[in-house]
C-alpha cells in the first residue's frame, strides 16, 4: 500500500471514531436530558390529575350548595285545592322541601282533608310525603292512618295515593280497619267520592272483598 493510501484509510478511521464519539456525545446528552425532564413531566401530570380531582370535589360542593340554595323550605305549609266535582281538599304537612329539578315537594309529617261538605271530611295522616302538584297525586307513607268521615272507618295502611283531580285514595301494601259493623284486613283497598263508598279487596291467603254504604249514601 502506498504512502497515500495508508494516510488516506487513517483520515477515514479518525473521521469514523470523530462521528461515532459525537453521536454517544448527543445520546449523553439527551440521556442527561431526559433525567432532568422526566421527574418535572411526571410531577406536572401528577399535580394536573390532583388539581383536577380537587376542582371536580370543589365544584360538585358548589354545584350542591347551588342546588340546595334553590330548595324552597317551608314551615307548616298548607296547600287548598278543589277536585273535578268543586270539592274542597286541603294537604299541610308540619314541613315541605320542594325539589327545584321536579318541583315536587316533599312532605314532614303531612295531614290531608278531603271534604265532602257539612261533618263528612276524610283525614289522612302519615311520617311523610310526597305532592305532585302538576300529576295531582299526593303520595303518604308509611304509617298512614285514614279517618274516613263518611263510613266511620278507621284504616291504618303503609302507604296511600291520593289524586287530588278526583278526590279518590287508594292503597296496595295491605290495610287493616275497623269502624261502626267490625273489622276488616285486606290486600288493597279504595275510597271513592271522597268517603262515600270504600272497596276493599284481597289476594293470595287474604280473600278479603267488600263494598261497605254508609247509611245516607243512596246505596
Amino acid at each position: 500500500m502506498t504512502e497515500h493510501g495508508e494516510q488516506s484509510r487513517i483520515e477515514a478511521d479518525e473521521a469514523r471514531v470523530a462521528l461515532a464519539g459525537a453521536r454517544w456525545r448527543a445520546r449523553s446528552r439527551r440521556v442527561k436530558l431526559y433525567r432532568r425532564v422526566l421527574p418535572i413531566v411526571i410531577l406536572v401530570l401528577a399535580g394536573g390529575a390532583l388539581t383536577w380531582t380537587v376542582f371536580r370535589t370543589v365544584m360538585s360542593g358548589v354545584e350542591r350548595k347551588a342546588s340546595q340554595s334553590q330548595e324552597v323550605r317551608l314551615d307548616a305549609p298548607l296547600f287548598h285545592g278543589q277536585d273535578a266535582q268543586g270539592r274542597a281538599f286541603t294537604v299541610g304537612a308540619q314541613g315541605a322541601v320542594r325539589d327545584p329539578n321536579t318541583g315536587k315537594f316533599k312532605l314532614i309529617g303531612p295531614a290531608l282533608k278531603l271534604n265532602l261538605g257539612g261533618r263528612k271530611v276524610t283525614e289522612l295522616t302519615a311520617d311523610g310525603g310526597i305532592y305532585d302538584e302538576q300529576a295531582k297525586t299526593v303520595t303518604i307513607g308509611p304509617n298512614v292512618r285514614i279517618s274516613d268521615g263518611g263510613t266511620g272507618f278507621v284504616l291504618t295502611t303503609p302507604e296511600a295515593v291520593v289524586d287530588t283531580s278526583t278526590g279518590n285514595v287508594t292503597g296496595s301494601k295491605g290495610v287493616q280497619g275497623s269502624g261502626p259493623i267490625g273489622t276488616i284486613n285486606a290486600s288493597s283497598y279504595a275510597i271513592y267520592d271522597q268517603g262515600q263508598r270504600v272497596v276493599f279487596d284481597g289476594a293470595g291467603d287474604n280473600k278479603v272483598k267488600g263494598v261497605l254504604t254508609p247509611k245516607g249514601s243512596g246505596g
